[in-house]
């Protein structure tokens, strides 16, 4: 039997694996055509409490940053996510969460303020300038509710977090890069354009 994978390094950053569950079905997802990063499979066959995911890091200031980024949309597990965050601030760690902006979707409530002193950096994956195409792309349970949440989720969580960033993968055609550029510009909203992961 596979040994779950909660914590994995790469780089000098750690990263949190605390669910499968999404409320994305991406066609570009790399869950899509592997089982993880590196060496790591990310599959899990028993979704972690906090105090197992905090045994394991005995000391989060000796990483650049950690992360909550697996196979799934952490705030899926917001109570667990909250509880893992605060251990990390208080003992001087740095704490960023790449989600697909759907906390208060999934929560069914405003997410944004329970950030407050618990992350530093959260990065959402844009991936779209409009919400047809990001659900053409996302193919979200919540079906073009999914964009417009996104985008209010990134405006609320920017009263509370020093730091939000909407990213989208360079290989978008060029006309929706623009696109994505100038709905950013529009909201007051960080962008920033990254490589494709393969």
């Amino acid at each position: 039997m596979k040994k779950d994978t909660y914590v994995y390094q790469l780089g000098d950053s750690l990263y949190i694996n605390l669910t499968n569950k999404c409320s994305n079905s991406c066609v570009f997802c790399v869950r899509n055509t592997q089982d993880g990063m590196e060496d790591y499979n990310l599959w899990l066959e028993h979704e972690p409490s906090a105090q197992e995911v905090i045994s394991l890091i005995p000391d989060p200031t000796q990483y650049k940053e950690v992360v909550f980024c697996g196979f799934g949309e952490p705030t899926e597990r917001l109570d667990v996510l909250l509880e893992i965050a605060a251990y990390l601030k208080q003992k001087g760690g740095t704490v960023r969460i790449n989600t697909n902006g759907h906390a208060s979707l999934i929560a069914g409530k405003d997410v944004a303020p329970l950030l407050k002193d618990k992350v530093d950096v959260v990065s959402i994956s844009l991936n779209a300038s409009n919400a047809e195409e990001y659900q053409r792309q996302c193919r979200c349970v919540y079906g073009l509710n999914g964009f417009d949440g996104m985008l209010r989720f990134a405006q609320e969580a920017k009263k509370y977090v020093p730091s939000v960033i909407l990213s989208i993968v360079d290989i978008l055609p060029k006309q929706e890069q623009e696109a994505c550029k100038e709905l950013c510009a529009r909201l007051g909203l960080t962008l920033r354009i990254r490589e494709m992961i393969n």
